[in-house]
């Protein structure tokens, strides 16, 4: 019991000094730079190493006493911006992702909407323009009166056909239901396995999750913790906008975090969805066979409207007080 509370705790410490106070850390030094330098000598590292000197030769930072109120003032002041910056996270993940947007307070319901409809439109012609290229070139190979297309036809053909299929999939997967790529991604999961096995994720899924084994468990939890990680890189760049009122070069390296942050949101958004994906197709026989529902083989569409209906929580019934 005592390993398992010392491993814990170092656990939780590594977790609290690697989320919460280095980036903070980070932070707060970014800050007390700005607050030095200001606008106007934005990059005299002579005048920044001058202050810091200056400040250490203060009585107080030279005791063991003041050391110690330094260090736990720096510390503390690291978690809150960590904290903060999680904080803000939330905030960035549910506007990133989008699962509630229908929802938002009306300014921004109404720009969601409009985003979703053009890019519902966009990926729409595209699909048109790609489907119609893929049937055109079925009918002409099924056409025996036309001579056979040269090597070139051919390849310029199937080029056209790629770059529209690229033009629609950049876009989502599937049909866009969401404001954002990140939102579609994830939304392409629940439509697909709707499509192909009738099932319906949002009800399936915390039953399929308590019959997962282990690596399995570990591998979505680690992909949802690294999208979660990415969210917050983008809202350290939000803390760090503020800082350009004071000092230029926050601007530059906020926009760098931020562009880091979305590129890591996308992955790892990809990488999340295609194992909830692949999760749910490869054990949702074992979470038929825990609920003694017979089956064998691969699942199919039957076995999905068996498992939806058998999980779904009926409403009450009328008159009930």
């Amino acid at each position: 019991m005592n390993g398992f509370w010392s491993g814990l705790t170092g656990k939780l410490a590594e977790r609290w000094l690697t989320l919460l106070v280095l980036p903070g850390a980070f932070y707060l030094a970014a800050a007390a730079t700005a607050h030095t330098l200001g606008w106007t000598h934005a990059l005299d590292l002579h005048r920044l190493t001058t202050a810091v000197t200056h400040q250490t030769k203060n009585p107080t930072a030279n005791t063991t006493g003041g050391q110690i109120v330094l260090l736990s003032a720096a510390l503390a002041g690291a978690a809150a911006a960590g904290l903060a910056a999680q904080a803000l996270a939330s905030a960035v993940e549910r506007l990133t992702l989008a699962p509630d947007w229908r929802t938002w307070p009306h300014p921004l319901r109404t720009l969601a909407e409009q985003r979703t409809d053009r890019r519902r439109q966009t990926w729409t012609e595209a699909h048109t323009a790609y489907h119609q290229l893929l049937t055109a070139a079925e009918a002409r190979a099924r056409d025996r009166t036309q001579p056979p297309q040269t090597e070139a036809e051919l390849s310029a053909a199937r080029d056209a056909r790629h770059a529209d299929y690229r033009k629609w999939s950049r876009i989502s997967l599937e049909q866009p239901d969401r404001p954002t790529w990140s939102g579609d991604r994830l939304h392409a999961v629940t439509v697909r396995l709707d499509r192909d096995l009738h099932l319906h994720l949002p009800i399936v899924w915390p039953y399929l999750w308590t019959t997962l084994p282990e690596p399995a468990r570990d591998d979505v939890t680690t992909a949802r913790t690294a999208l979660t990680k990415a969210t917050t890189l983008t809202a350290w760049a939000l803390l760090y906008l503020p800082l350009t009122l004071w000092w230029w070069p926050a601007l530059p390296l906020s926009v760098a975090i931020a562009l880091t942050g979305r590129r890591r949101v996308r992955t790892t958004t990809d990488t999340y969805a295609q194992l909830l994906e692949a999760t749910t197709r490869l054990h949702v026989v074992t979470l038929a066979t825990q609920l003694g529902i017979p089956h064998t083989g691969a699942p199919t569409t039957a076995l999905g409207d068996t498992l939806t209906h058998h999980l779904h929580t009926q409403p009450p019934p009328p008159g009930t007080h």
